[in-house]
């Protein structure tokens, strides 16, 4: 069964049969149609194929009946960008067992969190990671067991632990996929935390068809012989389709990065492996492009397409990345509540400095603080409805009715819409500010500031003056041997003055070394306005 066979068509909802489970289309699939040789994944311990791949998930689905985990229970992955992320996301799944990926990069007190609120009762956890959530580990009460990947299972306190590998080698094969619904809960992922806590989010079976048939099929053109490589990681929503449901859903290949994905390590991928599609975050590509080195010479030469999201990609950054490496960067915008993008630009038709165009299955509207669609070229929130929405928080009820209304999901974005039907990103509905009266968009100020050949990285954030009024400061990452100087923080200011409306300009700059960051790369402006000092 495939799921492009499965798709109603238009923006209807995808018609699926009641017994449905994802890891059937996705990786059983590729053995029925002779994609078992295929490499599905390559990591730092060699090549996976399909065929491999769909052997190692059916153990994993015997590993959690041998432990004892029934249906529809939850267990936590925390692991590193390797096959065993695969391998255990599609073995809890065709179990019936529900995965909840999480971010590699939190604190061992915000993991002691969001484990307490979603209850696993199993953690596979990558050996490199278990001494950061090895002190969460006796306060947690729901926890059974503690699975290790890539080293021996030590430091885990009272609570059983077991090798992966050695659960593996002993396992009993699972068959046939459980009987799962369609619209079952499949998996959670947890927000990026850009605003606060992270917040769970889940998300059904179809959610993952769904993504791959109205974006990745249509948008990106993915195809069975395309290598894939992202930066974003396989834990998070954008980094979830992009290197591993897109290139599984039509047979492709996927390059994993363990590591963080520096410059170099990213550069180094694309010169070893030469994929053809590259997804990665607005500051990194700036962050590539700092190095006049980088250029596609030194990456890779088969590269037909590259992808931005997490946040608006500066004009001026996809305009310089397109000249130097000869390929364009599809701009878009999603959410962990979407699962994926909704709002892209498209191959042929890419407008620098916008978000793009709907993409097809999703629906769009801006409105104002009544909810009443504003006309073209007004500020508004973005609302969006689709395929792929998410079924709720996780014990967020006034969140969810604040969010969700009826097929309708509330983005936290403002957008206007320009007279050619392309949304360009004005910034968050709490970032955003009025001064002297009029809307200022961070982004926009942000995006201004980037352009100046001094300037790394940018955030914005207001501030009131002595009269009370609020104004733009900057908070501004420099170039590698760029100096810090007044002068150099008046050239900024006389420099936006020229590209966007004057009253715009930030009144004040702070040069930084780094800017306060989620994991997908999203600035946290909350936390500029906690360092704002008033300096």
């Amino acid at each position: 069964m495939q799921a492009a066979d499965l798709v109603a068509g238009g923006a209807a909802w995808m018609v699926l049969p009641s017994h449905y489970n994802a890891a059937s289309v996705f990786v059983d699939r590729h053995l029925d149609e002779g994609r078992g040789d295929k490499a599905a994944f390559i990591d730092g311990s060699g090549t996976h194929s399909y065929a491999e791949l769909a052997r190692d998930v059916a153990r994993f689905a015997g590993v959690l009946q041998g432990l004892g985990v029934r249906r529809e229970a939850r267990i936590a992955l925390c692991l590193s960008d390797s096959i065993d992320f695969p391998v255990c996301f599609w073995g809890a799944i065709k179990a019936g067992v529900v995965p909840v990926a999480l971010n590699t990069l939190l604190t061992g007190e915000t993991y002691a969190q969001v484990l307490e609120d979603c209850r696993a009762d199993v953690l596979v956890v990558s050996a490199a990671l278990l001494p950061v959530l090895a002190p969460a580990l006796p306060q947690l009460s729901s926890l059974s067991a503690i699975v290790v990947s890539g080293g021996e299972a030590k430091d885990c306190g009272d609570l059983p632990s077991h090798s992966l590998a050695q659960l593996m080698a002993a396992a009993s094969p699972r068959g046939e996929a459980a009987h799962t619904h369609p619209d079952e809960v499949a998996f959670w992922l947890y927000s990026s935390g850009s605003t606060g806590q992270p917040k769970g989010v889940r998300h059904l079976h179809r959610s993952l068809a769904a993504t791959a048939e109205y974006y990745a099929k249509p948008v990106l053109g993915i195809g069975e012989d395309d290598l894939v490589f992202s930066a974003a990681k396989l834990f998070f929503a954008y980094g979830l389709g992009n290197g591993m449901t897109f290139p599984m859903s039509v047979g492709a290949t996927t390059v994993l990065l363990p590591s963080r994905p520096t410059p170099d390590a990213v550069m180094e991928v694309l010169a070893k492996h030469q994929p053809t599609i590259f997804y990665g975050v607005p500051t990194l590509y700036a962050a590539i492009l700092a190095d006049p080195s980088n250029n596609r010479d030194k990456g890779s030469a088969r590269l037909r397409l590259c992808v931005s999201a997490g946040e608006a990609l500066p004009e001026e950054v996809g305009k310089r990345w397109e000249e130097r490496f000869g390929v364009p960067i599809l701009d878009g915008v999603g959410s962990t509540e979407m699962l994926h993008i909704y709002l892209s630009n498209q191959r042929g038709d890419v407008r620098y400095g916008t978000s793009g165009k709907p993409v097809g299955g999703y629906d769009v509207r801006l409105v104002d603080e009544q909810g009443e669609a504003v006309p073209d070229g007004e500020v508004g929130e973005l609302m969006v409805a689709g395929p792929s929405i998410t079924e709720g928080y996780w014990n967020k009820r006034e969140r969810n009715l604040e969010t969700f209304i009826g097929p309708w999901m509330r983005s936290g974005d403002k957008y206007l819409r320009d007279p050619e039907g392309y949304y360009v990103y004005c910034g968050r509905a709490d970032d955003m500010f009025k001064s002297g009266g009029n809307w200022v968009s961070p982004f926009e100020v942000e995006s201004a500031l980037i352009a100046h050949e001094s300037v790394l990285e940018a955030g914005v954030i207001g501030r009131a003056d002595d009269s009370g009024n609020l104004k733009p400061k900057a908070f501004v990452v420099l170039k590698d041997e760029i100096a810090a100087s007044p002068e150099l923080a008046a050239d900024l200011q006389g420099f936006v003055k020229e590209r966007i409306e004057v009253w715009k300009y930030p009144r004040w700059i702070a040069f930084v070394e780094t800017l306060p960051k989620t994991a997908t790369g999203k600035i946290q402006r909350f936390k500029l306005r906690e360092m704002d000092g008033g300096d």
